[in-house]
């Protein structure tokens, strides 16, 4: 799993009743992009998370670069 900071992260419930958890991964600790993870998540909670198997990252739309008209 590879991350970069800005991308989300969405932890899925794996019990009945139990709700995704959704946030913004702000810190990435590991060497090219890979957990752990320091996560604000959405109820302003933040945390150090090693993703499991139920978490997905949606990664950041890859800008391009301005080219200069002449």
């Amino acid at each position: 799993m590879e991350a970069t900071i800005g991308d989300k992260i969405c932890i899925h419930g794996h019990v009945v009743g139990h709700a995704d958890r959704h946030g913004e991964i702000v810190e990435v600790h590991g060497e090219h992009g890979e957990p752990p993870y320091l996560v604000r998540f959405d109820d302003g909670h933040t945390g150090l998370v090693f993703p499991g198997p139920d978490a997905v990252i949606e990664h950041l739309p890859k800008q391009r670069g301005r080219s200069k008209k002449r």
